[in-house]
């Protein structure tokens, strides 16, 4: 089983953009040293928690401190971009780092109504997904209406980030998907749907399914719960605000008096997370591999504290030990 990691480059409260960008890159340089499969970086616009934008710009700040790990997108949000732009930065990148780059594609619009307002895009349906899929492709493999430059031997793969009809779209288009959410998790058929359905390309002869989700490893469950406080804060706090912001210690966030419909949301958000020692997120891991038959996982941790955010990413990888 291929294990993975997903950063956000979270923000940390008090803390600047540019520390959550270098910790980033601080990850990349651990993430390849502990022997994981990919590191991907998030394209987020105008959102207080998130420092990163511009997931190329990212990548090959991280490709250039880093040695064999694969570097990608989780992911480019294609109605932000031409299809010619998102094919000439990843050759470019393939070029530099050859054999280490993803090219993950999604069609989230901003998180909020200025920002897809200042994004210039405030409605993308799923033909335009694929038709924007087929034509980044297209200049990839030299068979677009231009020619896309630099030319590279071996394009980097494309994945599609998909929920819903983003499924049938990868099916449709024969590329890897990678999943996230628990009822996407909790119910396997429209995997299998994917699968059933999946038209081989040439690039892709099977499906490809990534499983991503927060995993936090620690000694004991309620450490583990602890340090997930910080994120299951920020995303109910995003609910009532409509800002998702930077991360909170555990003793701020444990301070605060919750609401009955905070703590409830709080309590499901940790529901969809694989959390506690390394025996029982082993257990969990591979009960979910069983149940959805992916083929990697990619584990979207964060936390405030990065001392003990290292600490949780050594413990994962250990498990590929086991």
């Amino acid at each position: 089983m291929r294990l993975s990691v997903l950063d956000r480059s979270r923000t940390r409260h008090g803390e600047s953009h540019a520390a959550a960008l270098e910790g980033t890159l601080a990850r990349a340089e651990r993430a390849d040293a502990l022997g994981f499969h990919r590191y991907w970086t998030a394209e987020h616009h105008a959102v207080p928690g998130i420092a990163s934008g511009s997931p190329p710009l990212l990548i090959a700040a991280a490709a250039a401190r880093t040695e064999r790990i694969r570097l990608g997108s989780g992911g480019v949000m294609l109605p932000n971009h031409r299809p010619l732009i998102v094919a000439e930065q990843f050759a470019m990148l393939e070029a530099m780092f050859p054999g280490r780059i993803d090219l993950g594609v999604g069609r989230s619009l901003g998180f909020t109504a200025p920002v897809r307002e200042a994004l210039g895009v405030t409605d993308y349906e799923t033909d335009a997904f694929f038709r924007d899929i087929a034509a980044v492709q297209d200049f990839l493999y030299g068979r677009g209406p231009v020619t896309a430059l630099p030319v590279v031997e071996n394009p980097p793969p494309v994945f599609v980030l998909a929920t819903g009809r983003g499924l049938e779209v990868a099916a449709r288009a024969g590329l890897p998907v990678v999943v996230g959410g628990p009822r996407l998790l909790a119910d396997p058929s429209p995997l299998n749907h994917y699968r059933e359905t999946f038209r081989p390309s040439g690039a892709i002869p099977e499906p490809y399914v990534v499983v991503s989700l927060e995993v936090m490893v620690a000694d004991s469950t309620e450490a583990a719960r602890n340090l997930l406080l910080p994120e299951a804060w920020a995303m109910v706090e995003s609910r009532e605000t409509g800002a998702f912001g930077p991360l909170r210690s555990p003793e701020d966030v444990l301070d605060r008096k919750f609401r009955p419909q905070q703590l409830r949301r709080m309590e499901e958000w940790m529901a969809g997370a694989v959390h506690g020692d390394r025996e029982k997120v082993a257990g969990e891991l591979a009960a979910l591999v069983e149940r959805t038959k992916a083929d990697e996982l990619m584990a979207s941790t964060s936390t405030y504290d990065r001392d003990e955010l290292a600490r949780a990413d050594t413990a994962l990888a250990e498990l590929l030990r086991w």
